[in-house]
């Protein structure tokens, strides 16, 4: 089974946050757990695919690349986008489509904007979806704070399916490239 690792918009001024917008929850924790997966993804032969938001730092300069905490290998594949949804608009599901990949590991930011849209789109257009459950971040909205935020997603996209393809939740440390989701069908 190919699969591949898409790491959706963990970049500079998006982690660290700015003047306007604070940093993402436990940011720390996440980029080591970015990189911990990037190896996992290494060790299993998968593609690698960084997406960055166009949006982030006005599209430009340091705070627009992907974190310097982050140890992008060489093979990377980063494409930009310009709307939430990572498959819009962007080669990314020609990309997948082309290498007959079948199983996406999604982390990244933000929780409930980009990685929701990407996990549920994923699934419409025939993938099975792991989230990192420990993989994804956000910051506090004017309603719930980020942590709720994280958690309700991971209870909500574990199980999360479309038919045929669906999306399960499961931590950094766990054997990520192992896909379970046959043992739920």
């Amino acid at each position: 089974m190919k699969q591949a690792l898409l790491i959706i918009d963990a970049q500079q001024e998006l982690v660290d946050g700015n003047h306007e917008e604070k940093s993402v929850f436990n940011k720390e924790l996440l980029l080591d757990n970015v990189n911990l997966v990037i190896n996992k993804a290494i060790e299993s032969d998968a593609f690698i695919v960084f997406i960055r938001d166009q949006d982030v730092a006005g599209g430009k300069g340091e705070g627009f690349q992907i974190h310097p905490k982050i140890k992008v290998p060489k093979a990377t594949k980063i494409f930009d986008k310009a709307a939430t949804n990572s498959f819009y608009g962007t080669p990314l599901l020609s990309f997948l489509k082309d290498n007959k990949i079948e199983h996406l590991v999604v982390m990244g930011c933000k929780t409930e904007q980009c990685i929701d849209t990407a996990v549920r789109t994923a699934t419409v257009n025939h993938f099975d979806v792991t989230l990192v459950g420990d993989g994804h971040s956000t910051t506090d909205s004017v309603i719930l704070p980020a942590e709720k935020i994280i958690s309700h997603h991971n209870k909500i996209l574990h199980g999360h399916y479309n038919v045929d393809h669906f999306s399960v939740v499961r931590l950094a440390q766990e054997d990520l490239f192992q896909p379970i989701h046959d043992n739920y069908r």
